[in-house]
C-alpha cells in the first residue's frame, strides 16, 4: 500500500511539473489506447464469425461466375474491409497528434518563462526552471505517447490488410 501512494506521488508531481497539457497528452494517450484494444478485440473475436459467414455464404451460392455474382463478392469485401478499416484513421490520427500537443505544452512553457522573465527579470533561474519543466515533460509525454501508438498501430493495420488478404483468398472466384 505503501508503495503504491508513494508512485501516486510520483505520478501527481510529474503532473505538476508538467503543466495542464499533461492532461490533453494523457486524455489524447487513452482514446487511443481504446481505440486499438477496440480493433485487436475486434480482429481478434468478432471478425472471424463474420468471415464464416461470408465464406458460408459465397459457398452456399450456386452461380460464383456471373457478373453479377462477382459483384456480390466484391460488394461483401469492401463491407468486410470497411469494418475491418473503422477508426484506423482516427488511431493514425491519434499518433500523429499527440507530439503535437506536446509541442502545445513547450509553447505554453516557455511562455511561462517569458512571463516570469519580464515580471522578475533575469536574476532568479530558478523561477524558471518551473517554466522550463513546462515546456519539456509534456514535449517528451508527447513522444513517448506517439511512439507507443506508433508501434501497435503498424501491428493493426498489417493484421487488418492480413485479415482482408484471408478473406478475399476464401471466396474463390471463376
Amino acid at each position: 500500500m505503501l508503495y503504491l501512494m508513494d508512485l501516486w506521488e510520483t505520478v501527481r508531481d510529474f503532473v505538476a511539473t508538467g503543466g495542464d497539457v499533461l492532461f490533453v497528452v494523457a486524455g489524447a494517450l487513452l482514446l487511443m489506447w481504446i481505440l486499438m484494444i477496440e480493433r485487436y478485440w475486434y480482429l481478434s473475436w468478432v471478425f472471424p464469425t463474420e468471415r464464416k459467414a461470408i465464406i458460408a455464404k459465397w459457398d452456399a451460392r450456386t452461380d460464383t461466375t456471373s457478373w453479377t455474382a462477382h459483384r456480390i463478392r466484391d460488394y461483401w469485401i469492401a463491407e468486410a474491409n470497411d469494418n475491418l478499416s473503422a477508426r484506423m484513421i482516427i488511431i493514425r490520427t491519434l499518433v500523429a497528434m499527440c507530439p503535437l500537443i506536446g509541442l502545445l505544452g513547450t509553447v505554453t512553457g516557455m511562455i511561462a518563462v517569458f512571463e516570469i522573465m519580464a515580471v522578475q527579470g533575469t536574476g532568479n533561474p530558478r523561477l524558471m526552471a518551473s517554466g522550463i519543466s513546462m515546456a519539456t515533460i509534456p514535449t517528451m509525454a508527447g513522444m513517448v505517447a506517439a511512439l507507443s501508438g506508433v508501434f501497435f498501430s503498424s501491428r493493426l493495420e498489417a493484421k487488418v490488410k492480413m485479415a482482408k488478404a484471408s478473406l478475399v483468398d476464401s471466396l474463390p472466384h471463376h
